[in-house]
């Protein structure tokens, strides 16, 4: 895996919480996701109710996430996007741990999840200066 494709897997790997973009009948949109990291892979948990999941399922769509919100005093700020074929999967027990509990409601409705997979093809990370993608470089 490419040093970018690693560092943003990495990246990814420190938030739970993201955005996916994808399209709708040419029309794009932004859904929240829950995901876990799993050998490279990224796993989504989403509300199956919106029926987003079935304009990703087969399709390529981006998945990003950022520290902008979290982000301590003096240290870096940066966003990561992925890109990649969405696929539906069914979560090992263990997986289904690491996502943690999912919540009662989406939207006022009862939350039905749904897991997608994505295998990043392409990524970007940026950052407010380089010091933390070197800092990366060097552990990776």
């Amino acid at each position: 895996m490419p040093i970018d494709e690693e560092l943003a897997v990495e990246l990814l790997g420190r938030t739970d919480h993201g955005r996916l973009a994808a399209s709708l009948r040419a029309m794009p949109f932004l859904a929240l996701a829950r995901h876990i990291v799993v050998d490279g892979r990224v796993l989504l948990r989403l509300h199956r109710g919106c029926g987003y999941h079935r304009a990703c399922l087969g399709s390529v769509v981006a998945y990003g996430t950022d520290n902008l919100a979290s982000a301590g005093p003096g240290e870096s700020v940066w966003s990561v996007q992925i890109v990649g074929r969405c696929e539906a999967v069914e979560p090992t027990e263990s997986q289904r741990e690491l996502f943690g509990p999912a919540p009662r409601f989406m939207d006022g409705e009862p939350f039905d999840p749904v897991h997608l997979s994505i295998e990043p093809q392409f990524s970007t990370v940026h950052s407010a200066d380089d010091a933390m993608e070197r800092q990366f470089r060097r552990t990776l």
